[in-house]
């Protein structure tokens, strides 16, 4: 079944290392939701099956909207599509935000999972990526909502930026394991071009992030989870048996998809769209009745380099049956080829017709992915 996504680009203010879209200024606020909720009524076509299995609210901030903002959405969804009783609804939230009133408003919604931008539980860390919350807010947010019955939460952790010193890295991943969570989402940092980070990096304020850092860190990361009873289903994603995020898993699984909002992407099978990334441009051509997005039709190219690049990130792997089928008979030869020579050096692992990548190949995941595609 399809999923939802809806983008909020608000933040209070802004990571240094972010390059999502997102505004610091609230004042389009209300003129923004009022413009996804046209949005949602104009594109009540785009998914053939209505029956929705999860909906996600991600930014920017999301958690900066009030119950009755986000019940004022889920509202304008229903009017169209029919959201199953077992659907999972996620909001994306920053520690700060997290009161216990704001948790207790949050139960009156249809959210029932929580993805928390902790990040780091080091003061020092959060200064250094101008997070607005302080480490103690991280630790006692999870409570909170474990303590207000949300179970099915997720934590961010970021690591490989100089500041994060291996026992630092070790103490953070120790941390959220100790807060019982069934679902952590870990990412190493990267510079990129147009952040404060990058600038930093640039003027020589900020030292570069580096690879053999990172690698470092993602190595003792697989391990610990491992040991924690934590599954790696996607390179980045740690979940406990039933606990793997459904709504990223239809990503990686090529199960369609309608976003809405700014910059929000949308996937029908035969094509990819995504809105235009700018409020103020997203708002007036709403309201006017312009064309607000961007679309690239998929060539079979296209979806066979796409299914490479999304499989190979999760533990169910790519089927080589999929991959003769998808191409020309020499350039299949040619594939499998490639893949017996990553397989014996140990980056690759098949299991009958399914590929997967062993854990030193998640180390060059992009670099094996880009070398399968046709």
């Amino acid at each position: 079944m399809p999923g939802i996504y809806i983008h909020i680009p608000f933040c209070k203010q802004a990571c240094h290392y972010c390059d999502f879209h997102f505004s610091t200024s609230l004042i389009k606020k209300q003129e923004l939701l009022s413009s996804i909720k046209k949005e949602i009524r104009q594109r009540n076509s785009y998914l053939s099956d209505k029956n929705i299995d999860t909906i996600y609210f991600g930014g920017g901030t999301p958690s900066l909207l009030s119950s009755e903002e986000i019940n004022e959405l889920l509202d304008e969804i229903t009017k169209i599509y029919t959201i199953r009783d077992a659907a999972e609804i996620t909001l994306e939230a920053n520690p700060d935000d997290l009161s216990q009133s704001k948790i207790k408003d949050l139960r009156k919604t249809g959210i029932n999972r929580l993805s928390i931008g902790i990040q780091s539980f080091y003061n020092e860390d959060l200064r250094y990526m101008n997070r607005a919350h302080v480490a103690e807010q991280g630790e006692e947010c999870v409570k909170r909502a474990q303590d207000a019955g949300i179970d099915n939460l997720t934590v961010d952790l970021i690591y490989g930026f100089p500041l994060l010193a291996e026992e630092k890295w070790k103490t953070n991943m120790e941390k959220a394991i100790q807060l019982d969570v069934p679902h952590l989402s870990c990412y190493s940092m990267t510079v990129e071009p147009r952040t404060v980070l990058a600038h930093f990096v640039r003027k020589g304020k900020e030292r570069p992030v580096g690879e053999e850092h990172s690698a470092a860190h993602f190595l003792l990361l697989m391990k610990r989870m491992k040991d924690a009873g934590f599954i790696q289903y996607e390179i980045s994603n740690f979940g406990k048996e039933g606990a793997f995020s459904r709504h990223n898993t239809s990503y990686w699984k090529g199960i369609h998809y309608i976003g809405f909002g700014p910059s929000a992407h949308s996937y029908d099978g035969e094509s990819r769209q995504w809105n235009i990334s700018n409020n103020e441009q997203y708002i007036m051509k709403i309201e006017s009745g312009k064309l607000f997005f961007e679309r690239e039709i998929l060539t079979e190219q296209n979806k066979f380099n796409e299914y490479v690049m999304t499989g190979l990130r999760t533990m169910w792997g790519v089927d080589m049956n999929s991959l003769q089928w998808a191409v020309g008979s020499e350039q299949s030869h040619m594939l499998l080829h490639k893949i017996d020579d990553y397989s014996s050096a140990g980056l690759l692992s098949k299991n009958g017709n399914i590929v997967t990548l062993t854990n030193k190949g998640k180390m060059i995941a992009d670099k094996i992915s880009s070398e399968l595609f046709i």
